[in-house]
């Protein structure tokens, strides 16, 4: 793909800090260091998001993620905990249409990061979600 920004580090054309790379994947860390040591993960074969993965992809892209992880704990002794993220689509917060992984290296509460998930516990409902896993269950 000609305009996209990971495609172009994947090529050469445009400089990154890489950590690692194979014939599937490239990581790379992220200009933008929402912590120290944040770190990308893409595949080399252009997708937009995980929808468009297939079988052979997704074993490559996810099965060399704790191979990144394990690096990270490696090279940063500070490292309390690290949240791996994956958006896909803008309402998901994507931003650059390339599927990547993110790896967020935490080192204290304090950290700037945040990642709050909102508890909708109070609309649990047993009979739809029985549905739901059911549906989910039959797409599979």
């Amino acid at each position: 793909m000609n305009d996209c920004i990971f495609c172009k580090i994947i090529n050469g054309d445009v400089p990154s800090y890489k950590v690692y790379e194979d014939e599937f994947v490239y990581s790379f860390l992220d200009l933008s260091q929402t912590t120290l040591g944040h770190t990308l993960l893409i595949p080399k074969k252009h997708v937009k998001d995980v929808f468009e993965y297939d079988e052979k992809l997704a074993e490559a892209v996810f099965g060399r993620v704790p191979l990144v992880a394990n690096a990270l704990k490696q090279a940063l002794p500070d490292l309390q905990g690290l949240n791996i993220i994956n958006n896909n689509g803008e309402l998901a917060g994507q931003s650059v249409f390339h599927s990547h992984i993110h790896f967020i290296p935490r080192y204290t509460n304090s950290d700037t990061f945040t990642l709050k998930f909102t508890d909708n516990s109070s609309h649990y409902q047993p009979e739809r979600l029985a549905k739901l896993a059911e549906e989910i269950k039959n797409e599979i």
